[in-house]
């Protein structure tokens, strides 16, 4: 499991680079999720149950974007996939310089269909980067509160998938599902959103059936591109 120093990438061009490595990913058949949440809300637990129910059926690596630390590199890796450590030097985000320099460390290591970049722990920087993903899924936790699409609309906004996480603490917390709901897709219409419990398993299902179609759909969207030019080149 590798350690790397990143630096923030101070660019006007940060949209431009991360289509340009999106593009890059697509025609590997690797599709990069980039994780958002708040400190505590759940993206290692989640992570670890989500491979853990996969099962080996994917070649997946993990980066974990901290600005120090590297525990949950080292728990994920025990799981036996690819782990890459990046420390962000003090900033509060990835954008898709700083993704590139992980992902070329975590290739070295050999291909994967899956990635997982777990980003930094906080709901306002990381939704303001693109980092060349080719999906963005937040967690918001139940002890949380269900207010959060009002205080972090771009979060909501930006991000395809929304897992309301810890719902086995619902009976503890005040929070409320279908305004939390209501409120999310106030923001995005668009946005797939899953309750569910790592600890007890609860909604796992469902949201990685959405995931194992997102793998499936990337790839045959690399493989119509890759056609594309094949067929671009020969006329």
């Amino acid at each position: 499991m590798k350690v790397i120093e990143l630096k923030e990438t101070i660019t006007a061009s940060n949209d431009r680079d991360a289509e340009v490595l999106r593009e890059s990913l697509r025609q590997q058949g690797t599709l990069l999720i980039n994780l958002m949440a708040s400190p505590g809300a759940g993206k290692t637990t989640m992570l670890d149950r989500t491979i853990r129910d996969l099962g080996g059926a994917y070649r997946i690596g993990v980066m974990e974007a901290d600005i120090d630390s590297d525990v949950d590199a080292v728990k994920l890796a025990a799981l036996g996939v690819t782990a890459v450590q990046a420390h962000t030097d003090g900033m509060c985000h990835m954008d898709a310089g700083m993704t590139r320099t992980a992902l070329e460390e975590l290739a070295a290591e050999g291909g994967h269909d899956l990635v997982f970049l777990e980003n930094v722990g906080n709901l306002i920087c990381p939704a303001e980067f693109d980092t060349g993903a080719g999906k963005n899924v937040m967690i918001l936790s139940v002890p949380e509160g269900d207010d959060k699409p009002l205080k972090y609309p771009l979060m909501f906004t930006k991000s395809n998938v929304l897992l309301i996480s810890k719902t086995d603490t619902i009976s503890v917390f005040d929070f409320d599902f279908e305004k939390c709901e209501e409120r999310a897709r106030k923001l995005n219409p668009d946005i797939e959103i899953f309750r569910v419990s790592a600890k007890t398993g609860d909604g796992m299902d469902a949201w990685e059936a959405w995931l194992k179609d997102a793998i499936a759909n990337w790839k045959a969207s690399g493989a119509t591109a890759e056609g594309a030019v094949k067929e671009d080149s020969h006329a």
